[in-house]
């Protein structure tokens, strides 16, 4: 298998799991698979040299970043 047809697959993956990300009803879930698809389009776009798709989904980890640990602080967070 060449590197074109890794990265084309990495691009399908990316793919299934953003969808994944959509369906989930609980927030943190959500955040997490979202992640993980942009961090593999990340990857996915600069292999490729597809930049705006690399620098959009680098965007989107860096918002799931900053979501999951308000999430996770507001959690370990005394009740008022």
């Amino acid at each position: 298998m060449d590197n074109a047809t890794i990265w084309e697959w990495i691009g399908y993956l990316a793919s299934v799991v953003v969808a994944i990300s959509l369906m989930m009803s609980n927030i943190k879930k959500l955040r997490w698979w979202n992640l993980i698809g942009a961090a593999l389009f990340v990857a996915y776009g600069v292999a490729i040299g597809a930049y705006p798709v690399a620098l959009v989904n680098f965007f989107i980890v860096l918002i799931d970043t900053y979501y999951l640990v308000k999430l996770y602080r507001e959690a370990d967070s005394p009740a008022s």
